[in-house]
């Protein structure tokens, strides 16, 4: 398997199935997309921004499911083995993406099914980890132990951003930003402070830069402080 990431804004998710799990898939989603969520009865959980309609899906209605909403991806999370069976197959008659949840272990994937990975976000900055569904256990283990890991990534991606463009406006050499913005990833000092507060981007950014606006540092030159 070879991990994306896709897109869903303004796009429909359907999840078919009410119970925790399908609840799970719909926050997971409704994040970025419209989700709609079909099944007869609600567990007493929250489903995020999720529509909910309450309804008993025939597996010979599935497909009809799929004309009505016509969903990026379809997420079969029923406890009824050929109700899913049903969500899969006209899912994949009609190219649509499908996560299959009761069976995504050992489930016959071909080009359509997807597995929905663990993640750590710190946005802009987002880590997938799939064990290719055989151990979820490990991987809510290893999203654990990498959201300390991950801490202050989001702001030091909003950091890299701003000043690599702001070198590019300066028409620093590529090879000197490609320093400048590595030396700014890798030093400790940054990290310490991005990770003490939010919106510390800032404060890194204008530490990359003298007051006068020149390059605070600059590793072709002898005196740090000195422009181009």
């Amino acid at each position: 398997m070879i991990p994306l990431l896709h897109d869903f804004s303004n796009e429909t998710v359907l999840v078919v199935g009410g119970g925790p799990v399908g609840a799970r898939k719909a926050r997971r989603f409704a994040r970025e997309a419209r989700v709609v969520v079909v099944s007869p009865e609600f567990a007493d959980v929250d489903f995020g921004d999720a529509e909910l309609i309450r309804a008993a899906p025939e597996p010979e209605e599935t497909d009809d499911w799929l004309e009505r909403f016509t969903p990026a991806l379809v997420v079969a999370a029923t406890d009824d083995e050929e109700v899913n069976d049903a969500v899969v197959a006209a899912a994949r008659d009609r190219g649509v993406l499908v996560n299959r949840a009761d069976r995504a272990g050992d489930l016959e994937r071909d080009h359509r099914d997807v597995v929905v990975p663990a993640t750590v976000r710190e946005d802009p900055v987002i880590v997938a980890i799939s064990t290719g569904a055989t151990a979820p256990a490990l991987s809510k283990y290893l999203r654990q132990e990498l959201e300390e890991t991950l801490a202050g990534a989001g702001e030091m991606a909003t950091a890299v951003s701003a000043v690599r463009e702001e070198l590019k406006d300066r028409d620093v050499p590529p090879d000197r930003r490609r320093k400048i913005v590595t030396d700014l990833v890798n030093s400790p000092a940054h990290w310490t402070t991005l990770r003490t507060g939010p919106s510390n981007s800032r404060q890194v950014i204008e530490d990359v830069f003298a007051p006068d606006g020149s390059l605070a540092t600059d590793p072709n030159e002898s005196n740090p402080g000195e422009t181009e």
